[in-house]
């Protein structure tokens, strides 16, 4: 188990809010594996990588030793969260929810070790709750309260409306954490008056009130407005490797370092040293591209992070070679032997002389995935997978 200090340092990373943290610490030096929870409604199916902020939150209490309370809110999502929203939403059928909710599953556990994290649906407490039960439930908090919550002020300002069942909502996503005893509740910032309500009604039933954390919003490719499926600004969980690349590798510079805080799982202290190295001079395109195959490991596999450049632009990294390489033939023209510039012309993998001359400067040439860095004359026979630059391969056959 990691120290107080050390464990608060990783807990408190990228968050937003931590509510109270005295509250936390006193819990941590009880010794004991805290119940950590965080309530999804599966009303849409596919994650982006704004969801994941949260779920790497979750797994990073898992690596410290807690336990993950992973809530699928199947009773709640038949009620639909009002959260940031400016209209009563339509309530999902318990079908709906049921597929969304297995979806949900599959996407989560890439992240999370599903070994160590508790999967429980709210129905299994909520249904067994009678009609006398719940007016009770109801009898906890005003409505003067509950107007106090930002989005239902500015409906009722607006005179928009607010159904009474929409008042439900954050009493039982407040009572969850009742009935899951739960030491910590995770959720985004717009999730905070939900959060607070378990506090709320855990001192109403006689237990400790848990410790809320919220994270922020993580803003979309556009660096502007929040990740969102609906803007195009988004990179979905299930996109494919190179489609996954060339979207990260698009971000403005300035996101880079706020991508790595929120979703990367490397030490602070080495993104720290990436950001001092971009300040010196280095290219960021570097370090987005070692961002990206983090990332497509973690979604898919060390393999499809290694190949997704050749989908994303058809191309290949310096030394690689790819499959299924083009093979030109190179004649000697009535000569016994050529140097290696003339080679790369007639193989059309330069435009002409001072281009080869260029990209032998620089170092970029590779023969048989290994860096060219001599003189060499090729004779009759000669047959060689020859790179310049990361766009140029052929499998190069001298002839007479």
């Amino acid at each position: 188990m990691a120290s107080i200090d050390e464990a608060l340092a990783i807990i408190k990373r990228g968050i937003d809010e931590l509510i109270p943290e005295e509250d936390l610490v006193e819990k941590l030096k009880e010794g004991r594996p805290l119940r950590v929870k965080a309530g999804f409604d599966p009303t849409a199916p596919d994650l982006h990588l704004g969801h994941t902020v949260l779920i790497n939150k979750l797994r990073q209490f898992q690596d410290l030793g807690h336990e993950v309370i992973f809530l699928i809110g199947d009773f709640t999502g038949m009620i639909g969260d009002p959260s940031g929203k400016s209209a009563t939403r339509p309530p999902l059928t318990n079908e709906q929810v049921l597929a969304n909710a297995l979806t949900y599953k599959e996407q989560v556990f890439k992240i999370l070790d599903p070994d160590k994290t508790r999967v429980v649906f709210n129905s299994e407490w909520m249904n067994s709750m009678t009609a006398a039960d719940m007016i009770r439930l109801a009898g906890q908090y005003t409505v003067a309260r509950m107007l106090e919550r930002d989005d239902f002020t500015k409906r009722y300002r607006s005179e928009q409306s607010i159904a009474i069942h929409e008042f439900l909502y954050p009493l039982i996503q407040g009572y969850d954490s009742v009935a899951l005893e739960a030491d910590v509740e995770l959720g985004g910032t717009d999730q905070k008056f939900n959060l607070l309500m378990g506090r709320i009604l855990q001192k109403h039933y006689g237990q400790k009130p848990q410790a809320i954390l919220t994270v922020p919003i993580l803003e979309g490719l556009d660096g502007v407005q929040k990740m969102s499926k609906s803007l195009g600004n988004y990179v979905g969980v299930s996109d494919a490797p190179g489609e996954m690349y060339t979207k990260l590798l698009s971000m403005p510079d300035e996101l880079l370092w706020r991508y790595f805080e929120l979703l990367s799982f490397r030490p602070m202290a080495e993104i720290e040293q990436f950001k001092a190295s971009v300040a010196a001079g280095e290219n960021p395109q570097d370090y987005k591209k070692l961002l990206a195959e983090e990332l497509i490991t973690r979604f898919h596999d060390e393999e499809a992070a290694s190949t997704a450049h050749r989908s994303a632009g058809n191309r290949v990294a310096l030394g690689e070679i790819p499959d299924n390489v083009p093979v030109v033939e190179v004649s000697l023209e009535g000569q016994s032997e050529i140097p290696m510039p003339a080679v790369l012309r007639l193989a059309g993998l330069v435009k002409n002389g001072a281009a080869a001359r260029d990209v032998l400067g620089r170092g970029a040439v590779y023969v048989d995935g290994q860096q060219f860095d001599g003189e060499r004359l090729f004779v009759e026979g000669d047959e060689c997978v020859i790179q310049a630059g990361k766009k140029k391969i052929a499998k190069v056959v001298v002839v007479a």
